[in-house]
């Protein structure tokens, strides 16, 4: 398999390298291992003949016109972390002319994948839109106001749409070389993870910071934190919207636009994460905890718990 990984300018040095070394971890496993596989011929590619890491790490890469039709082009985070800084780049001239780059890709039939802020860069040529992506977690708000005709699943690590696959934030690069090498040999990618010691992840949800994400709007701010001082009591939607001084309907609209959620899964969210939080610092019982973040009985938390950290679940002590 052709594999051309597209290096910009100021690239996240991470996220470049662990793409590199699982796959080539993988060839030489395969290898070792006698596992039949069509193997991953990588190159590095730019829009520029002078290209350097975030770290100021040179960057050996070939111009695109020189390398032969890749069956997929990978395009790493640039390191630009915040909307402030990350949406100014997509104005970049290399920028540009790498957008031109993938559609002109895609239109020899090449697969296109992309990881953390990578997945804007993919966006912001258009190729994703009426697909479903997904993003590194803090931006999704900002991910899905400037791409609304992308369907945007923030919570999945990882996410294959058609010809596009996307990966959530940072460490996820790693999550996306795996799922590429799982498509050649789930082998060898079980054995990759075993060699780098890394569990597979479904969700970022055990990551995110709600507050974080809530505070890209003042009206959902205001949300976040009076439904936080309420938890134990009995929501709705009603009164929520009555003490916010709102109607029922613009509040549910601000949710939608910024987190891509209904105020109940927005509520679910922050309960399980009050709850998770308290399992890890405190001694109460799950059932204890259900009632300090407004469920009657423990048994819906742990179904909740289970849906929703899914194998991550192994790291909390269900105290009985």
């Amino acid at each position: 398999m052709r594999i051309s990984v597209l290096a910009l300018e100021g690239l996240f040095d991470t996220g470049l390298t662990t793409v590199l070394d699982a796959l080539a971890m993988a060839n030489r496993l395969a290898q070792w291992t006698g596992i039949r596989t069509p193997g991953f011929e990588v190159t590095l590619v730019g829009v520029r003949p002078q290209v350097h890491t975030a770290l100021g790490l040179r960057v050996p890469v070939r111009e695109i016109t020189h390398t032969p039709k890749p069956d997929y082009v990978i395009v790493p985070a640039i390191a630009d972390m915040t909307a402030e800084t990350l949406l100014p780049a997509l104005g970049r001239d290399d920028v540009i002319d790498a957008l031109g780059a993938l559609r002109s890709w895609h239109g020899t039939g090449a697969r296109l994948a992309a990881a953390c802020t990578g997945t804007f860069v993919l966006a912001e040529s258009g190729l994703l839109d009426g697909s479903e992506a997904t993003t590194t977690w803090w931006l999704s708000p900002v991910f899905r106001q400037r791409y609304p005709d992308v369907r945007l699943n923030a919570h999945r690590i990882v996410v294959p749409s058609g010809t596009m696959v996307t990966a959530g934030a940072a460490l996820s690069h790693l999550d996306l070389a795996l799922w590429l090498i799982r498509g050649n040999s789930p082998e060898l990618a079980a054995l990759v993870a075993k060699y780098l010691v890394f569990d597979s992840r479904l969700s970022q949800s055990g990551y995110v910071m709600s507050d974080h994400l809530a505070h890209s709007d003042p009206m959902v701010e205001r949300f976040d934190r009076w439904v936080r001082e309420h938890l134990d009591t009995t929501l709705t939607l009603d009164s929520i919207a009555e003490a916010l001084g709102t109607s029922k309907r613009t509040l549910s609209r601000r949710l939608d636009d910024v987190l891509g959620k209904t105020p109940f899964e927005f509520i679910q969210d922050l309960r399980i994460e009050r709850a998770v939080h308290l399992l890890k610092t405190g001694k109460s019982s799950v059932d204890q905890i259900a009632v300090q973040v407004g469920y009657a009985d423990g048994a819906t938390l742990r179904t909740l718990l289970r849906r929703r950290l899914g194998k991550g679940i192994r790291e909390l002590r269900f105290r009985e």
